[in-house]
């Protein structure tokens, strides 16, 4: 009995040695296979942080283009108005050249008042000058209550408030139509809806101005405007005959000078 004793003793030890061996292969597996996991996690990884750089790297191109083009709008908008102001001051001290009356165009019965660009009337013209308007009525020089409300608005656009300065000038318009300031208020209100990017409302307005005050020197400078508007709409051809209507219209304006220029770059 003993003998058998130590006979399943031995037998045992075998089996238990056998189950540490195996357990010892399994180990051995699962330490590999644990491993060959982390490479292929390693590699998921390294595999994810290229595709993560290469879109990082897609996104800083595209912002550098972005803000290539802000510093260009930038640049545009700010050589804008100091071209606008300094021709402001020029008109603001009386240094505006008018042509006489008989210089005018045959093939146009506007007066040729000459502006390139939209600018703010003259206070200092004399309270019993007038300029003639399509409905035979004519526009009187604007008084000291008229200047403010008009100057109210004007820094409102100039600040860049395009929202509120139209508002202003809407109001402006509707309690002074026949003020020599209106054609002015007329055309800030469609450069404020072009500075504001509604090309549409830009170009209704403007024609608006041409309709009401065909006569005044404000006219050939929203028919630009209108070909600018157009040119940001894609309407090429709608712009080419613009440029070609202002020439046309208005010869002796200073807007004719872009308006050719413009047209040669559209050909």
């Amino acid at each position: 009995m003993s003998y058998a004793g130590l006979f399943g003793d031995d037998q045992a030890r075998e089996q238990i040695s056998m189950l540490r061996s195996q357990m010892e292969e399994m180990e051995a597996r699962i330490t590999k296979i644990e491993e060959i996991l982390k490479n292929q996690a390693l590699i998921e990884l390294y595999a994810q942080a290229e595709t993560l750089s290469s879109e990082l790297g897609k996104l800083r191109g595209q912002l550098e283009v972005l803000g290539n083009e802000n510093e260009l709008l930038q640049k545009r908008q700010k050589d804008f108005y100091i071209d606008l102001d300094n021709r402001l001051q020029r008109i603001e001290q009386g240094n505006a050249p008018v042509m006489p009356e008989s210089q005018n165009s045959s093939t146009s019965s506007i007066q040729s008042i000459p502006s390139s660009t939209p600018a703010l009337e003259s206070p200092s013209k004399p309270v019993s000058s007038v300029i003639p308007a399509s409905s035979g009525k004519h526009l009187i020089a604007a008084n000291s209550i008229e200047k403010d409300a008009y100057e109210k608005a004007y820094s409102q656009f100039k600040n860049g408030d395009y929202t509120g300065a139209i508002s202003q000038f809407e109001v402006f318009l509707s309690n002074y139509p026949m003020t020599s300031l209106a054609p002015a208020a007329a055309y800030w209100i469609g450069n404020a809806y072009y500075a504001l990017r509604d090309f549409q409302k830009a170009i209704d307005a403007q024609k608006k101005l041409i309709n009401t005050y065909p006569d005044s020197n404000k006219a050939p400078d929203a028919l630009l405007n209108i070909a600018s508007s157009q040119q940001e709409l894609a309407n090429t051809h709608a712009a080419k005959a613009t440029l070609e209507n202002l020439i046309a219209r208005y010869p002796h304006s200073d807007a004719v000078e872009k308006a050719k220029q413009r047209l040669a770059h559209l050909k």
